[in-house]
């Protein structure tokens, strides 16, 4: 039995100090490897034109005594290394093993189809067809005998269950892609689920003490406006203004777009009770005023229209009163107290204001209006009137109908009004702006998120540069890469997004326990925008990435170790 024989001589040496390449002692051919590595794989080119079947490295001087000591200790793997990449690229570059066996083939009667990315190679063949992305570019042949093409293009059908099918395999190979680097996956979403997080929590932080201060402010009376004589606070002839009246209540008590009205004066004088003297302050109100400004009893009753009718000689008192002149344990309904020398009975007892302003140590009670003005000051004139607005009207247009109504009257603006709607309105506004303000400071977490999402994407693109060519060179499209890197940028942005919203979520229950002044309150819309917000970083930041991916040539990707 005989076996073929084959003969190795490298020959490189000589081939290139013919060419012209560095080559000297005692580097010899390891000279043209470091410095001219391009003549190096031409001297192989060379080779295989000249019918080689089999190419020797360029690295049998990488030794000792040809390179050195010190330079084969720092460089001999490197060097090796470049001169089996000079050789194989060589031969990849020629493909002469391929076509040959494919001219061969052909000259046996076989008709042999080829695709491929290299208009070297199909330069051999008869017919060439150019297509791009499903379009017929050019159809050309170099026998005569074979009639020109007369096909334009090819058209697909437009078939939403095709761009499904295409949408879902990518989505399926952007999961894949995900799980198969879980670690990388989860560092890239960290930044997106601190900057969801951080904005929603910020929100629900912003939300919750708005609700309270706002709950405050309502506990104090809502939708009202109380009316003052005079041209302001600062004036200092109002207290020599005396030009409201209860009628002015009563008529104003009938427009359609006032829930109630009641007038308002007040004395401050000395209270009795036995031998215990105190300085307090009466206020002569309407039935209605305790609905108007949300106070609560806590024990007894509230003095009705019929008191207010009959000059009852009745009083509430609040919390201070009770405590100091009767003391906590004793029970003052029915006690007569003295106020300038009149008799009052106590029919109630008013519940402790938690959020009142001003001093809390006042000693506060309340009788009808026309006993304080009729049996304790002698005033025909109110010191204010207080309005409550219905829900459905609107305070800033009640505030003006009030104010030409009032005019109408007097004949002159000779009174001023206090909205606690712009209270309300000027809360809303400084926490809005806070909310806004603080939020923005936490977009900036987003911002660099979705920096890290695209920095982690091209890291992800270069390593996966092969599979890019392999699936490009099956028939893969630009639009395909361009779909199934987009879509993992977002499927970790939108998981991300959601994560941090279950983090905010949780960090909001704990605060919720732990803290009682206000609580975290998480809204929809905010979870809503969150969720929107990391979408669009995914396609704003991943996009870059997914279009570098797609502009890649499948050669040179096929090339890449």
């Amino acid at each position: 039995m005989t076996h073929p024989l084959h003969l190795l001589d490298g020959g490189m040496g000589r081939e290139l100090l013919r060419r012209g390449a560095p080559f000297a002692q005692p580097e010899w051919s390891a000279l043209a490897l470091m410095q001219a590595p391009a003549t190096v794989q031409e001297v192989h080119a060379a080779y295989i034109t000249a019918g080689a079947e089999t190419l020797t490295t360029n690295s049998y001087a990488l030794v000792p005594f040809h390179i050195g000591e010190e330079r084969f200790r720092a460089r001999a793997g490197e060097l090796a290394a470049l001169a089996g990449k000079l050789a194989r690229q060589a031969v990849t570059a020629s493909g002469k093993n391929v076509i040959e066996i494919i001219q061969k083939l052909h000259k046996e009667g076989h008709t042999v189809i080829m695709v491929t990315h290299d208009p070297g190679i199909a330069a051999i063949a008869n017919r060439i067809i150019e297509i791009r992305d499903g379009e017929i570019i050019s159809d050309g042949s170099k026998n005569p005998e074979i009639p020109e093409s007369k096909i334009e293009r090819i058209k697909e059908k437009s078939s939403w269950l095709f761009y499904y099918d295409q949408f879902v395999e990518a989505f399926k190979m952007s999961v894949q892609a995900i799980m198969a680097h879980k670690m990388r996956s989860l560092l890239t979403m960290l930044g997106i689920i601190i900057g969801i997080a951080s904005v929603v929590s910020v929100v629900a932080l912003g939300n919750g003490s708005q609700k309270k201060i706002l709950e405050d402010i309502n506990s104090m009376g809502t939708n009202t406006i109380s009316i003052f004589p005079g041209r302001g606070f600062g004036d200092r002839r109002s207290g020599r203004i005396k030009t409201l009246t209860i009628d002015d209540a009563k008529v104003i008590g009938q427009q359609s777009y006032v829930a109630s009205s009641t007038p308002m004066t007040s004395t401050s004088a000395t209270l009795t009770y036995r031998n215990t003297d105190l300085t307090a302050s009466l206020y002569g109100v309407g039935e209605q005023y305790f609905d108007v400004r949300g106070l609560k009893l806590e024990s007894g009753r509230l003095f009705d229209e019929g008191d207010v009718k009959e000059d009852a000689q009745v009083v509430v008192i609040d919390q201070n009163t009770k405590n100091k002149l009767f003391g906590e344990d004793t029970d003052p309904l029915g006690k007569t107290i003295l106020f300038r020398k009149r008799p009052l009975t106590v029919i109630g007892v008013m519940k402790k204001e938690e959020n009142s302003f001003g001093n809390v140590d006042v000693l506060m009670l309340w009788s009808p209006y026309t006993t304080v003005m009729h049996q304790i000051t002698g005033e025909s004139h109110t010191n204010s009137i207080t309005v409550k607005i219905k829900d459905d009207a609107n305070t800033q247009v009640a505030e003006k109908g009030l104010t030409e109504l009032l005019k109408t009257r007097h004949g002159t603006e000779d009174f001023f009004m206090n909205n606690s709607d712009s209270i309300k309105q000027m809360v809303e506004s400084t926490t809005g702006t806070m909310k806004l303000l603080i939020s923005s400071i936490a977009l900036i977490s987003l911002v660099v998120g979705g920096i890290g999402v695209m920095n982690i994407m091209l890291v992800s693109v270069t390593e996966r540069t092969k599979e890019i060519g392999v699936r490009m060179a099956i028939g893969a499209r630009r639009s395909n890469i361009l779909q199934q890197f987009l879509i993992e940028a977002v499927l970790i942005c939108i998981i991300g997004g959601l994560v941090g919203v279950g983090l905010s979520a949780a960090i909001s229950l704990v605060f919720n326990r732990f803290v009682t002044d206000f609580p975290m309150d998480i809204s929809l819309m905010s979870v809503i925008g969150a969720v929107v917000c990391s979408t669009a970083i995914g396609v704003a930041f991943g996009f870059m990435p997914a279009n570098r991916a797609s502009q890649l040539n499948p050669i040179d990707a096929l090339a890449q170790d």
